[in-house]
């Protein structure tokens, strides 16, 4: 007689028998991942841009932007693609919706970041470009932002680590994504251990080794700063 336990193993062996239509929902997973993490970078980088412009218009602009992402659940933003504006007389495939909506979504959070790596720029380095008759475009491309790269990664990977957890939200308008399938297959077959099981560790694995990447990384730069101090920068100890 089978267990009935919920991870009993004859349960993950059915799971391993109809595996295919979870592969395919893990490589969909990592395609929308993988889309909508450069829309959001290139979103992001305008809004960094904009955000830190001497533009009040542009400004203006980015704060709307990032406030009013930054505010509204995902999920919310995927049901509006999908049943607003269908209403509407546009509709998107679920793919579609879900490159769109999360890079939208991330796209605020990432501006924040690029925002906070330029303004962590000493103000000289712009001020000695503008002198040598740089434009703001020019100063932002060849010194500002390379070495804004290198203060944003660590934050741009958490980015990263978030946004692949949040492509499990295509769920909810049958996106055909990892937790759509896993979701689909623990309904029909009943075996909602091993289903959800499976699916978190993939996600953990996704995600995973950028969260250590962003970690030892940031520690890097913290021992950088460190080696980098030399004793005159250091207060005058007062005896």
């Amino acid at each position: 007689m089978r267990s009935s336990s919920p991870f009993a193993l004859w349960r993950f062996e059915s799971l391993l028998q109809n595996s295919e239509p979870l592969l395919g929902g893990l490589l969909r997973t990592i395609l929308v991942a993988t889309l909508a993490l450069l829309l959001a970078l290139a979103i992001g980088i305008v809004i960094g841009l904009f955000s830190t412009s001497q533009n009040r218009l542009l400004k203006g602009m980015a704060r709307i932007y990032v406030e009013f992402f930054q505010n509204i659940p995902l999920v919310i933003q995927i049901f509006f693609m999908y049943n607003g504006l269908a209403m509407a007389g546009l509709v998107l495939s679920e793919f579609t919706i879900g490159v769109i909506g999360v890079g939208l979504y991330h796209g605020a959070y990432i501006g924040e970041v690029v925002r906070a790596g330029i303004l962590a720029i000493p103000k000289g380095q712009t001020e000695a470009a503008y002198s040598q008759g740089f434009d703001y475009i020019q100063t932002m491309r060849y010194i500002v932002l390379p070495q804004t790269i290198k203060i944003i990664l660590p934050p741009l990977a958490n980015q990263a680590v978030n946004l692949i957890k949040n492509t499990s939200v295509l769920a909810i308008i049958a996106g055909g994504d990892l937790m759509y399938t896993a979701d689909s297959y623990a309904s029909s077959s009943l075996n909602y251990g091993p289903a959800y099981l499976v699916a978190g560790l993939v996600y953990f694995i996704l995600c995973y080794p950028l969260a250590i990447f962003a970690k030892r990384y940031e520690e890097k730069l913290k021992r950088r700063d460190i080696a980098t101090v030399t004793p005159l920068d250091l207060p005058e100890v007062i005896e």
